[in-house]
């Protein structure tokens, strides 16, 4: 499940394939230096463009959904992001006790160095711990391969050390990255993970809006995704994940669904 080899994709093959060809064109036709600049702008804009979709494939392998085996259980993965919260990650940790639902954490590496008993917390009731880089930093789109070893490779130590495993699951702030990333994920061996529905519950206090998000269309293999950290407030100062939450594992155990971690997730 979890590579170690780098593989390119068709697309930064193509990008290789063009720069190549570009440097030959400009010493072999020198004053056809615009059209060639202007293939390689318009390489580059595609290349931004993919980055800033997260859950696109073209830049490396993403898990959008669950594999073919964990949809066939009818199991669905619920994944939060930006912990550990002192206030709302232990309400969340007892919601999903009620339900007998796993999660998957998606913890900032000095949020978890700030809280190390929340995240052995989550681990003792039997969810996982998964990296979402160091410090969470709005540009880490913008870094370049040693930026990103050293972001992830913090986290990894960091919760490695707090939970005694290693995450085996990576996602980007905002899901926002660039073609830089992938190979640092396969010399790590981390799986990027995206999503197949999200409420915008950082940004958006209305319950109503982000459970419609979430449960429209919900079915076996889906991969959720809300916050513990960041979270927006409802009207009443209520965190949106502890009023939504439990309506999302109602209904998806109405419908039949298992949630399980992720990593219990595999083929």
């Amino acid at each position: 499940m979890f590579n170690s080899a780098w593989n390119p994709t068709l697309l930064i093959r193509a990008t290789f394939v063009l720069h190549g060809l570009a440097l030959l064109a400009v010493i072999v036709a020198p004053a056809q230096w615009r059209w060639v600049l202007g293939a390689l702008i318009v390489n580059h804009l595609l290349l931004t463009a993919t980055g800033l979709w997260p859950r696109s494939t073209w830049l490396g392998p993403n898990w959008l959904r669950l594999p073919a085996a964990a949809t066939a259980r009818n199991e669905i993965a619920l994944t939060i992001d930006d912990g550990p919260d002192p206030l709302v990650t232990p309400q969340v940790l007892d919601i999903l006790d009620r339900h007998g639902a796993q999660a998957t954490f998606f913890c900032v590496g000095e949020k978890a160095a700030r809280y190390p008993d929340l995240c052995r917390e989550i681990i003792r009731r039997g969810h996982s711990v998964e990296n979402h880089s160091q410090h969470h930093r709005h540009t880490f789109s913008l870094l370049g391969p040693r930026g990103f070893r050293r972001e992830l490779e913090a986290a990894q130590h960091t919760l490695s050390q707090i939970t005694g495993q290693r995450p085996v699951f990576f996602r980007a702030p905002a899901g926002l990255r660039n073609p830089f990333l992938d190979p640092v994920l396969a010399q790590l061996g981390l799986t990027l993970a995206s999503w197949s529905a999200r409420g915008f519950d950082t940004r958006i206090g209305d319950t109503k809006r982000v459970k419609h998000a979430l449960l429209h269309g919900l079915r076996a293999g889906a991969i959720l995704l809300l916050h513990d950290g960041n979270a927006a407030r409802t009207s009443h100062g209520v965190p949106v994940i502890l009023d939504v939450l439990p309506a999302v594992l109602e209904s998806a155990a109405a419908a039949g669904l298992n949630f399980v971690s992720l990593r219990n997730a595999h083929s």
